[in-house]
């Protein structure tokens, strides 16, 4: 299942850095730019959540998938 982060997107909405998202969600910039690469395996709901306050929109904006479960399948 691909799922796409829409992360770069809506800091530039924002009009904000991910330095400043970094600070404010309280996480290093390492782990930020994992999650905005996609390169991430997992990302607690809590940080979902922090970043979804300061960016003033919906998980589902800044995560999508493509609901194929065949790659994953495909990978175990």
């Amino acid at each position: 299942m691909a799922i796409t982060v829409h992360l770069d997107e809506k800091l530039k909405e924002r009009h904000m850095t991910s330095k400043e998202l970094c600070k404010l969600i309280n996480i290093t910039e390492a782990n930020l730019s994992a999650l905005r690469s996609g390169k991430a395996k997992g990302v607690r709901f809590n940080t979902l959540n922090k970043i979804c306050y300061y960016l003033q929109c919906d998980v589902g904006d800044i995560l999508s998938s493509d609901g194929n479960l065949e790659d994953d399948i495909d990978e175990e």
